[in-house]
């Protein structure tokens, strides 16, 4: 249920930035910046719960990593964010640190 709950903290952290961007326009400056609070909120909390059972290197490095990539993606298929190979390879990095991090848990 940890690695759950920690799934779940990371898609929040997703939120955040997402929040942040949505609020760079004025007519969502508002709904934005709520977003972005409360998926912080959300965000940590999970966090906090899943450290209970989980590493804190390896569940700080699978949460940042699930929202590096995740928010990589939300920029490219809805932000137009550059995608390029170095860009991809980047983040196929990162996944592959998770997962390492993960098996040797």
């Amino acid at each position: 249920m940890a690695w759950v709950t920690l799934i779940l903290a990371g898609l929040f952290e997703i939120g955040w930035p997402l929040g942040l961007k949505m609020a760079q326009q004025q007519e969502h400056r508002l709904s934005g910046i709520l977003i972005a609070v409360v998926c912080m909120g959300i965000s940590g909390s999970l966090l906090w719960l899943a450290q209970k059972h989980i590493p804190l290197g390896t569940s700080y490095a699978v949460w940042t990593g699930i929202g590096a990539a995740g928010t990589f993606v939300v920029g490219v298929l809805f932000y137009g964010d550059p995608a390029s190979l170095a860009r991809y390879l980047g983040i196929l990095l990162i996944i592959s640190g998770v997962v390492v991090l993960k098996m040797a848990h």
